[in-house]
């Protein structure tokens, strides 16, 4: 049940609210509908009550404020506009993802796939879809975590006739189940025929809340409709005997109206004194009934249920023991989920592995690098001697980082720049919260993919350069060195894409963020360094060495002395100064968002 208690928009400048003080229930088992025209509110009720933009109020589900919900998306499954996915993303991937941030089992997604019928698509790219599996798209994922209650924003908005009668189909085996179902129309008539319930808003206030019937009853205009082949004359007919009489006690003015073929629509009349002056003008007539809503010459197209061009849905057997949510006992609902735990510290991570992992153009850039690395490499190795650290990490002189570092940067970029880009955590195309435990799994999972790169990269090199060239061309350095250096840059040009893409809300700035470390703050270091105020730093590389006569497990002290090697270059202090900002300044946003 929701309960939705003195709803009020924000105003700015004296104006008007969008919503103002809104009150109305949606029980459960039923569907409940919002109704205006655009404009009257119905989209900002809805985000008012999902706590999406500011305003005064309060919306409970089942008792409680979504505040005080644990897991919203295991409760509540909401659709507002189109699905916010990448194109390149496929639909199973996308609600796999999703899935992980939900902490559902991800065979959930081949579930509700199946429910909205598109199965058959599951590895179709989203940006392939039309709006009508768009639509479907997005209420699989309202469905994905079982939810007692779905608030959907004109969901039949651009589906044809038949898709519109599946998903009213569904959505009433939903609200049978015992589930509430709220979701905002601009159609009268579709809205009474769907509907149980229908709350009218017009300029942001309540103006009716009804039942359904009663709505019908003093909302919609009834008629009389007539099927004849002598439509004009019949029409004569009824304009003559019609003008002498007099508006209804509603005010309701009788009127014929000639529709297209042999069709007429008849207000303000009963189907007696219709069929009386047909039979005094010798007027056949074909069809002659009462009805209410709007009518046409052709038949109510029957439910779209699939959008793959398979079959009918298969029907899934009710189980005897109870239901522990509405979805349990649906034939054409997806399967109940048995009692789950919360979603435990590592859902940031899954989520990230799902959502890095699901798009194929970062794989294909971490191929070329290792091949431009790997061509780098060999070229440098012909041209005559070079440091390891230049060769196995295909570090040609005039590029600023190696190559697996750019890459990493830009794949950092891109973690925090697709999420603002596509919200995939958030119900509508609205401001990404900067959550300290996304920025954790998105700190893990851009590492772990940094260092990879750097790995496969030196190995990469080094095997080729041992197969190429033998030992007869040997390297001046050591490999853990250049490994470890490769490894560092990498990180932390992932780190530094990642935070400034997070601060910044895009990934250009990111990428802005990754090539100033070597254009611009490394100069400054250098030069910095070079001056009376780096000579206290000068001995650093012989303490840092000095660490590794300390009694460490054999090959620690090798590790270590690469690390201090690294950390005592102008491009190691320039890193870590830029990673130094750049938290600070994601912790000033971070906090200064909480606090709004």
């Amino acid at each position: 049940m929701i309960q939705a208690i003195g709803l009020t928009s924000a105003t700015r400048r004296e104006r008007s609210p969008t919503v103002d003080d809104l009150t109305f229930e949606a029980r459960a088992g039923s569907v409940t509908a919002l109704l205006g025209p655009s404009g009257a509110g119905k989209s900002t009720a809805l985000r008012l009550m999902l706590q999406l933009i500011p305003g005064r109020g309060v919306a409970l589900f089942r008792g409680r404020p979504l505040a005080r919900i644990p897991h919203p998306a295991r409760e509540i499954g909401v659709l507002l506009g189109d699905v916010p996915g990448h194109p390149r993303r496929t639909a199973v991937g996308h609600l796999r993802m999703l899935a992980a941030a939900c902490g559902v089992p991800s065979g959930r997604a081949e579930d509700v796939l199946d429910v909205v019928g598109l199965s058959g698509l599951a590895d179709q790219r989203l940006g392939l879809f039309s709006q009508g599996m768009d639509r479907r798209l997005g209420l699989a994922a309202a469905l994905l975590g079982d939810p007692h209650t779905l608030v959907l924003d004109d969901p039949s908005q651009g589906l044809s006739p038949r898709e519109t009668a599946w998903l009213h189909t569904l959505l009433r085996g939903y609200a049978e189940q015992g589930g509430a179902v709220l979701v905002t129309g601009r159609d009268p008539e579709g809205v009474a025929r769907f509907a149980d319930r229908v709350v009218s808003l017009e300029a942001g206030r309540l103006v009716a809340d009804q039942t359904a019937a009663d709505f019908a009853r003093a909302r919609l205009r009834p008629r009389v409709a007539v099927r004849t082949p002598h439509a004009d004359r019949l029409a004569e007919a009824l304009t003559r005997r019609l003008r002498d009489i007099e508006a209804g006690p509603g005010g309701e003015v009788p009127e014929v109206l000639r529709e297209s073929g042999s069709r007429l629509s008849v207000f303000g009349a009963t189907c007696a004194m219709v069929g009386e002056v047909a039979y005094q003008n010798r007027v056949p007539v074909h069809h002659l009934a009462d009805e209410v809503g709007p009518a046409g010459d052709a038949a109510t197209a029957g439910p779209l249920h699939r959008a793959d061009g398979r079959g009918a849905a298969r029907v899934v057997v009710a189980r005897a023991e109870p239901a522990r949510s509405p979805l349990a006992a649906a034939s054409a609902l997806p399967p109940r989920l048995p009692a789950l735990p919360p979603p435990g510290p590592s859902w940031p991570v899954r989520y990230e592995l799902r959502r890095w992992a699901g798009l194929p153009a970062l794989w294909w850039l971490m191929g070329l690098t290792l091949v431009a690395g790997l061509v780098t490499a060999l070229a440098l190795v012909s041209g005559g001697t070079h440091p390891a650290e230049r060769v196995l990490a295909g570090w040609a002189e005039p590029l600023p980082l190696p190559p697996a570092a750019l890459t990493a940067g830009v794949l950092g970029a891109l973690a925090f720049g697709h999420e603002f880009r596509y919200p995939a955590l958030t119900p509508a195309q609205v401001v990404v919260p900067r959550r300290l435990s996304l920025l954790l799994g998105k700190l893990t999972v851009t590492a772990i993919a940094a260092v990879t790169l750097a790995c496969a990269t030196v190995v990469v090199n080094a095997t080729a350069h041992t197969l190429v060239f033998g030992e007869d061309v040997p390297v001046e350095g050591d490999w853990q060195a250049a490994l470890v250096g490769t490894a560092g840059l990498a990180v932390g040009c992932a780190w530094a894409g990642l935070l400034a893409a997070g601060i910044f809300r895009t990934t250009l700035v990111g990428f802005a963020a990754v090539a100033a470390v070597p254009l611009a703050l490394t100069p400054a270091v250098r030069a910095v360094l070079e001056g009376p105020a780096g000579q206290s730093l000068d001995g650093l590389p012989g303490r840092l060495h000095a660490l590794t006569t300390l009694p460490f497990p054999s090959g620690v002290d090798r590790w270590l002395s690469a690390t201090g090697h690294l950390t005592s270059q102008p491009i190691g202090w320039a890193l870590a100064l830029s990673l130094l900002l750049l938290l600070c300044g994601y912790a000033l946003v971070s906090l200064r968002s909480a606090l709004r």
